[in-house]
């Protein structure tokens, strides 16, 4: 059967027909502002049978309109006593057939899991999104603030996926640090942070080992001078990709 009167759905999967255009179909003659209360004297009532809808007229005032739910649709048209109205009833009942066959049915619990399903893996990225937001500099940050010990140059360079000697160089191009010798050595304005410290460890009367080690505070100022560039520690890297 063709569509003769709109319909809709509201959230509970109730169908629902537009009291103007049933109104319209019905070719009733009183106007509509005065017809419906009327039909309410057959003891409808809102929020049980119907709901109203406020919406603009073309004339710029708000014009009102009502949702009605199936079997007050089927009502309404059987108390008319017209053929209209008898043709309306049938396309709603041969309607109502249609839409609690086992198929439709089917149908609308699948469609329902879809959107929850859609709704929750939204929720889920969201909520992930917002955590990661966070968790970034945290997690970081917190993995440095719970080690109190010194740090070689390997160990720092390898939160950064990258080897000793790249790394040295990394900070050399930055003005951090400069290579004497065999050893490299802050630049004077980084000297009394308390990023290192540099001991020597006498091997033998002739042979000693200079060593600098960074402490937490050089490892946190690394971190920040290196995600200014752009370059991140390998955790945080592949907290990003997962997002």
């Amino acid at each position: 059967m063709n569509d003769l009167i709109r319909t809709t759905t509201n959230e509970q999967q109730e169908l629902l027909i537009s009291g103007r255009e049933l109104h319209e179909f019905l070719e009733i003659t009183t106007p509509y502002h005065i017809w419906f209360p009327r039909m309410l004297d057959y003891g409808f009532s809102e929020g049980t049978d119907f709901c109203t809808k406020m919406f603009e007229s073309t004339g710029g005032r708000p014009k009102q309109d009502h949702l009605l739910k199936l079997d007050m649709a089927k009502e309404i048209s059987m108390i008319q006593r017209t053929e209209k109205g008898k043709q309306a009833r049938q396309y709603f009942l041969e309607l109502e057939k249609k839409w609690n066959s086992p198929d439709m049915v089917i149908k609308r619990a699948h469609e329902f899991l879809e959107k929850r399903v859609a709704a929750l893996t939204t929720d889920n990225l969201v909520l992930n999104q917002q955590v990661n937001e966070l968790k970034p500099k945290a997690s970081y940050y917190d993995m440095v603030l719970q080690n109190k010990s010194l740090l070689s140059v390997s160990k720092i360079a390898k939160d950064y996926g990258m080897s000793a000697v790249s790394f040295n160089k990394k900070l050399h191009e930055l003005g951090v640090q400069y290579k004497q010798g065999d050893i490299w050595l802050m630049y004077a304005k980084y000297q009394d942070k308390g990023y290192t410290q540099t001991t020597t460890h006498v091997i033998d009367a002739d042979k000693s080992k200079i060593s600098t080690k960074w402490t937490q505070k050089g490892r946190l100022f690394i971190y920040d001078l290196l995600k200014r560039e752009g370059v991140l520690p390998v955790i945080e890297r592949e907290e990003m990709e997962v997002i």
